[in-house]
């Protein structure tokens, strides 16, 4: 397979997977750069080395230099690659940012086993008339990865996501947490079935899980940090609005996530961009020091 891995990357044990369709879609420029970099040093001080994944000119690279990040993150041909697309971007010789589920399958295909996200795609509201269902399901009901995250996207109908994930057998399990949190709100009303408390705790049980040979990711909800959550209200009703927005103008599939983060931006202000990189950093810093342990 024709994957190049970065000198930092190669032959080290303790990596963790960053994303990059928060570069190409998730953020305004420069915001996007400065979350990816955020990252990246989150997982170093956590002591662990960050392989952030993306798609440059067709080669897929597993470590990214400062010139590709702002690359990805500048150049107006950028593509969103969800797992389906890597052939046709390594074809097409694209430039894209790879998702949650795009992520995960080249994580695994060098050996990684932490992946650090801001927040999965699921199960979207309305989902008994469209069957929008995000392919980051099937990734995480069949891919063997750590995978640490704020939860799901706001918009997404949480209680069917988890449910799903039920059924997909996928563990879904807290960092410092008992419910499941809801990306920009800390807290929802979904109880978890177990919480840890440290990286070692999770390093432990991803022993178990791994030596078992389950073929499932381990979904960690971390929260957001508390001085950054937004109330769940306040949110609630400002999704609302963008849902009828959407249904309205016809927008669904890829192209959900990219407007709701821009809208919910443009209505909420900075406070929304700032909120998204302190759950982005955070959720690479746990990573990392999760990964320390394995």
């Amino acid at each position: 397979m024709n994957i190049y891995i970065s000198e930092e990357v190669v032959g080290k044990k303790h990596v963790v997977a960053l994303e990059t369709a928060v570069l190409t879609h998730g953020l305004p420029y420069p915001k996007n750069l400065e979350a990816v970099l955020r990252m990246e040093d989150a997982v170093r001080e956590s002591g662990a080395v960050p392989a952030t994944i993306g798609i440059v000119n067709g080669v897929i690279k597993v470590g990214l230099s400062k010139d590709d990040i702002e690359l990805l993150g500048t150049v107006d041909d950028r593509q969103k690659v969800s797992v389906r697309d890597i052939p046709l971007a390594v074809y097409g010789k694209w430039n894209g940012g790879t998702t949650v589920s795009a992520t995960m399958w080249i994580a695994r295909s060098v050996g990684i086993e932490v992946f650090a996200t801001g927040g999965i795609g699921g199960v979207h509201r309305g989902v008994e008339k469209t069957w929008d269902i995000s392919a980051d399901m099937y990734a995480l009901g069949t891919t063997q990865l750590i995978v640490v995250s704020s939860g799901a996207k706001s918009i997404l109908d949480l209680p069917k996501t988890i449910e799903y994930l039920e059924t997909l057998g996928v563990p879904v399990l807290g960092y410092q947490t008992d419910v499941f949190p809801a990306f920009y709100t800390g807290k929802t009303s979904i109880p978890l079935r177990h919480r840890f408390d440290s990286p070692n705790q999770v390093a432990s049980y991803w022993r178990v899980h791994r030596d078992l040979g389950l073929q499932k990711a381990l979904l960690l909800a971390n929260p957001i940090p508390s001085d950054y959550a937004i109330p769940q209200e306040e949110m609630e009703e400002v999704l609302d609005e963008i849902i009828d927005e959407m249904e309205k103008n016809g927008i669904s599939g890829k192209d959900v996530t990219p407007y709701l983060l821009s809208r919910v931006a443009e209505m909420l202000g900075d406070k929304v961009v700032d909120a998204n990189i302190a759950l982005l950093e955070n959720n690479a810093r746990v990573a990392g020091a999760i990964a320390r342990f394995l």
